[in-house]
This record gives C-alpha cells, structure tokens and sequence, in this order.
C-alpha cells in the first residue's frame, strides 16, 4: 500500500456554497496513474467545510446556504465575536458539515454518483483562500 499526498489553494470564495470538484480532479492530475484506492480531502480551517451534494442545479447551493444562514446566523447569546459576527457561525456550520470527505477511486477517477459534486461552504463573509490536503491511499 502507498500514500500520495499533495496540498492545494482554493482562490477566495463569496460567502456560500461552491462546486470545487473540478479543482480537485485538476489537483489529482499530478497524482501517480492510479486506477483504484481511497482519496481523503481535508480541509485545514474551522469556519469552512466540505460536503457532497447536488452537483447540476445551482439552487440547491443557495438553498443550503439559506438554510444554514436561517438556523444559524446572528444569535444573541454568542461570545465568540472577537473576529466579527460571522466568526462563531461559521465555525457551528465548519462543526455540522465537517472538514473532511473520503472519496473511493475507481478506473482513476473519484468514484462520485451522477449527481454528485464536492462542496466548498465558504462560511465567512471574507473567508480568504482555504487550503486542501488531498491524501491518495492506494
């Protein structure tokens, strides 16, 4: 069994939800021909996340945002403020979807349903760039 690993930079995002598959499938370009093994994707920040989800209809990306904004959002009893009111949201929302995604690899692609893409929540309102570890176990 071998490891690969390999970091990337995703540009700076608005603050939602947004399809990065094609970055990652870009990043595994420069991994060894594999044609079958376990790709993890780890996402090195506390207030964003990842998470699989519909990958053809860009609504559902403003729905899921609508949805975390409205149960989430702008509650009095934070104390976390120190970097803004986004900050301690978007950690709750990092917490609920997560950081990390294990993504099986068959005949050397991720091996993700018809209709599924990778996700970026961008949680704040100037998140910044957020750096990846993609880490191929084969």
């Amino acid at each position: 069994m071998a490891i690969f690993q390999k970091t990337i930079k995703i540009l700076p995002r608005a603050r939602g939800f947004h399809l990065i598959t094609r970055e990652i499938e870009d990043a595994l370009l420069s991994f060894p021909d594999i044609t079958k093994g376990i790709l993890n994707i780890f996402l090195k920040h506390t207030s964003a996340s990842l998470t699989i989800n519909e990958n053809a209809d860009p609504t559902v990306r403003d729905d899921m945002e609508e949805y975390f904004t409205d149960m989430i959002d702008e509650k009095p009893y934070y104390m976390h403020t120190y970097e803004g009111e986004d900050d301690m949201p978007a950690h709750i929302k990092s917490s609920i979807l997560g950081n990390s995604l294990t993504i099986p690899i068959t005949n050397g692609e991720m091996n993700l349903g018809t209709w599924q893409g990778i996700y970026l929540g961008e949680h704040r309102d100037n998140g910044g760039s957020r750096t990846i570890v993609l880490t191929m176990q084969y």
